[in-house]
């Protein structure tokens, strides 16, 4: 399949949206086939439960900026009620008009979480991969990680203050540098991966996506987990 948006915008329901890998650049050909092989369990160990939790969609978009591949990601408003002030990929929960949350509603939703947040144009974004629905514990959210290629970048940044603090793109290298990788520990005894790039602490939901991207893809470089970085 491959992706159609009209004039830059996401479309409804009836609009084609879909999957396709044909085209990427050849430093991505790793993680689209991490992607075609993984597991919920290989991912986190919350899984979604069997009833209840609210469908949503985070877009994991790779680019090519000034220092090579990057991911972009934002910065939560510091009065958002869940993950205030977090570093997030983009995305949010799905709406009617998005379609079946089991088929293409997590597609259109990410695209137009991002479009909504960060001003991203979809139709410069090649979706080619669509990892397993995870669960988010603290807020309920069942999220589908999908992952985009970005083709045809375009500028970038903050929407709408009440929701996005501020927008910005992280080089891979950054990421897998061992100098910008730690553990943080949360007062509530949660342990996990954690990067300190672009003047945010990246940890949590979106850390932990992060680490099985770099380990599955084959890009994680050895990093000393006991160094710490405490929260609260």
């Amino acid at each position: 399949m491959t992706t159609a948006h009209n004039g830059g915008a996401v479309g409804g329901a009836t609009d084609a949206i879909g999957v396709s890998s044909e085209g990427l650049p050849d430093w991505l050909g790793p993680v689209a086939d991490a992607v075609a092989g993984i597991r919920p369990e290989q991912l986190s160990r919350f899984q979604p439960p069997e009833t209840g939790g609210r469908p949503s969609a985070v877009l994991i978009l790779f680019g090519e900026g000034e220092h090579g591949p990057e991911l972009l990601l934002m910065e939560r408003a510091s009065s958002l009620r869940t993950h205030a002030g977090q570093a997030s990929f983009p995305g949010g929960a799905l709406d009617p008009h998005d379609g079946d949350p089991e088929r293409e509603g997590p597609l259109r939703a990410a695209l137009r979480e991002a479009q909504e947040e960060t001003g991203l144009d979809p139709s410069g974004v090649q979706l080619f991969g669509v990892l397993p629905r995870l669960y988010i514990p603290v807020s309920g959210f069942v999220v589908t990680p999908v992952l985009g290629w970005w083709r045809a970048p375009t500028p970038v940044g903050a929407v709408d203050p009440a929701e996005t603090a501020r927008v910005f793109t992280v080089p891979v290298s950054q990421l897998t540098d061992p100098a910008n990788r730690a553990t943080v520990a949360h007062p509530s005894g949660f342990l996990g991966p954690a990067f300190l790039v672009s003047e945010a602490l990246v940890w949590g939901f979106t850390a932990g996506l992060i680490d099985r991207l770099l380990y599955y893809a084959g890009w994680e470089l050895s990093w000393d987990r006991a160094k710490t970085v405490p929260l609260g």
